[in-house]
């Protein structure tokens, strides 16, 4: 069942976190609702800009559309993560419940403008918005920024720009970052800054992006079949991620990892069979790997079973 992520974040706050999970392609989504299925745990789907270029927008929305007839006690929305203006205007008539403005890396009051416009234009169309504040590190897609760039959000910029822009919630930068080099230096979720943001803003839905945990096991995987990570790769640690939760965190971004497990089972999967050139195969071994891996995410964020509270 489509819903708005207003009532997942009113029903979430403080107790457990949204999985709000990057799809790129048919594997990912059928896996995706399968697992959700399984545990009972409403999720947001995720659709980037460079993900509707790959596949095609409609392309994309057709494949969640299937997925959610094959499995119809499922309770999703579907998000633009890291749009534009022009993204944002596209998602607005093509079926999404959400958008967001990335606007994160202009100045402050160049953030809060373009974000305004698109809540003004978003909201009459009865989809929430998600804007950033701050400047994580590391890769999205095809966007990177250096350490030396990234900036925590200030935690009375935040409420400022929530009042100013009317935003339903609110990507943060408090430590982590995208990709899978997330805390070379660990230093890890600055929670005394998080803390000051949950109290400038209470009650109102905060993100994390860049929340994936980057298991060290995957990555040796991936590497023993020829893949040249650095073994230093990780990420964020369950526990800190269950202290987020209860600190505000609504919604908490996965996209790392299942690249991480794709790349893992088709080099191992064409490593000890090169005489192979079949897709379903492997396709079927990363469904398997991802649903595994994705009803131990809703166990760890609390989400396992709270669909049943929804419906």
């Amino acid at each position: 069942m489509l819903v708005s992520p207003r009532l997942l974040y009113s029903h979430c706050y403080g107790k457990y976190a949204i999985p709000a999970v990057n799809v790129f392609t048919m594997e990912q989504v059928l896996a995706l609702f399968a697992a959700a299925h399984k545990a009972a745990a409403p999720i947001l789907v995720q659709l980037t800009p460079v993900a509707r270029n790959y596949a095609s927008p409609i392309m994309l929305q057709s494949m969640i559309q299937a997925a959610a007839q094959l499995f119809p006690d499922v309770i999703y929305a579907v998000h633009l993560d890291h749009g534009n203006e022009e993204h944002a205007s596209a998602a607005l008539e093509q079926g999404y419940t959400s958008v967001m403005i990335d606007a994160s890396h202009d100045p402050f009051e160049k953030n809060i403008q373009r974000t305004r416009s698109v809540v003004e234009k978003a909201h009459q169309h009865d989809i929430v918005v998600e804007a950033e504040l701050g400047v994580l590190s590391g890769v999205e897609d095809d966007l990177s920024v250096e350490e030396k760039d990234a900036l925590y959000t200030n935690p009375e910029q935040a409420a400022s720009f929530v009042q100013q822009t009317g935003c339903d919630s609110l990507a943060i930068a408090v430590g982590t970052s995208h990709g899978a080099y997330k805390f070379s230096g660990g230093k890890g979720i600055q929670f005394h800054i998080l803390e000051k943001i949950q109290a400038a803003l209470p009650g109102f839905p905060l993100v994390l992006h860049g929340s994936s945990c980057v298991d060290p096991e995957v990555v040796a995987a991936i590497n023993s079949y020829g893949g040249k990570l650095k073994p230093d790769a990780s990420g964020v640690k369950d526990e800190e991620l269950q202290q987020a939760i209860t600190m505000g965190i609504c919604k908490v971004n996965i996209a790392t990892d299942l690249r991480l497990l794709w790349t893992r089972d088709h080099r191992a999967f064409f490593a000890n069979q090169p005489e192979l050139i079949d897709p379903v195969v492997p396709g079927r071994k990363y469904m398997e790997s991802y649903q595994e891996f994705m009803l131990n995410r809703f166990k760890v964020m609390g989400a396992s079973g709270q669909a049943k509270e929804l419906q």
